[in-house]
């Protein structure tokens, strides 16, 4: 079980107050002021595993390693910047690097209509209206988040890709899906070799939203669609991070099928364990991690995890502002503390029950 901080003074939650947690042994985290096909040295990736290994927690998870829009282009420029990436894998495998979440979605690597969604328990959480969004400019979009990020960085929505939004966005509406494809199976046949001599698991994000935006390409937003992007390298290397608030966004996917399915073919190196509320088909809130705070049965998760051979990393995924906390939306300490121990009850349970 980890959680997941960002470093260099970009988080309102501290390493000590993770330690704390019940259960926790370890963050997910990232370097976000690096850009998106730079290198991380040795210095910059061993500067933060020191403060968080000197707080009495792990750092063997990345989240994330942000993949340059040329690449997902297929641009000339992507092998420089592939070489960028495969030099940044060794440096963190030298730092004890097991696991790297990324994400391969053009332009928008999340979206929120509403970052402080009241609930009537007088918390608040991020929320998504398909009627709203469907209605924004890209630079609409980009003022939206930026507003309500309370001074910190939100992951995906680094600055140095709001100027280039507008025209990613045109040049993606002139790619088919196959050629898109066809771009991420160039990406995982030139690092997958490289994951396997580091020992590094790459799960890849499914798309947050799972709903077509500004026509942009969706990758893994389905069943259908991680098959086919598992199927294009097939070294166990190439995973897939099930995140289950943004798979179960869409209701018509089966979330405990998925793990299931997924899991014991040892795919899954890493789990986001959240919960959704459905208002409409395409509409939806974020909720407290419990079942019965949503729409999507956390037990049923957790056993299809647990009988399937799961044994990779688990966090609890956003979460609501509770009890007056303020910070970067969806990652305040309270209601993931929660959360985590939530979850850890419903392993115990179910890992008792079956031994």
């Amino acid at each position: 079980m980890i959680m997941r901080w960002f470093p260099n003074g970009d988080d309102k939650v501290t390493l000590s107050q993770i330690r704390q947690v019940p259960g926790v042994s370890g963050v997910a985290t990232m370097l976000p002021f690096v850009p998106a096909g730079d290198i991380w040295t040795p210095e910059q990736i061993g500067s933060v595993k020191k403060e968080i290994n000197d707080a009495g927690l792990e750092m063997e998870v990345i989240e994330s390693v942000n993949i340059h829009e040329d690449i997902k282009k297929g641009l000339p420029s992507k092998d420089k910047y592939i070489e960028n990436y495969i030099k940044t894998m060794k440096n963190l495998s030298d730092a004890g690097v097991k696991c790297i979440c990324y994400n391969f979605m053009p332009v928008l690597d999340w979206y929120r209509s509403d970052l402080y969604f009241p609930l009537p328990d007088g918390s608040n959480c991020m929320a998504y209206s398909h009627s709203y969004a469907s209605t924004l400019t890209s630079d609409m979009m980009t003022k939206d988040m930026i507003e309500g990020c309370n001074d910190l960085t939100l992951p995906g929505w680094e600055p140095e890709r709001f100027p280039q939004m507008a025209a990613d966005i045109e040049y993606y509406n002139n790619i088919s899906r196959d050629e898109y494809f066809s771009n991420i199976k160039y990406f995982l046949d030139a690092v997958i070799p490289y994951a396997e001599e580091y020992d590094i698991d790459f799960g890849v994000h499914p798309d947050d939203p799972p709903f077509p935006l500004f026509g942009l390409p969706k990758v893994v937003n389905n069943a259908e669609a991680i098959r086919r992007y598992l199927a294009l390298n097939p070294s166990r290397r190439n995973g897939l991070t099930l995140c289950t608030g943004s798979l179960g966004a869409n209701i018509e996917n089966d979330i405990p099928s998925m793990a299931r399915e997924f899991a014991s073919e040892g795919k899954v190196p890493f789990v986001h364990l959240r919960n959704v509320r459905h208002t409409s088909e395409t509409d939806f809130h974020e909720s407290a991690h419990l079942s019965e705070c949503g729409d999507l049965d956390m037990f049923a998760i957790v056993k299809a995890l647990y009988e399937s051979g799961f044994n990779g990393y688990i966090r609890p995924d956003h979460g609501r502002m509770i009890w007056g906390e303020t910070g970067r939306p969806g990652y305040g300490l309270y209601d993931r503390a929660l959360g985590s121990n939530y979850i850890l009850g419903l392993w115990e349970a179910i890992r008792k029950l079956n031994t």
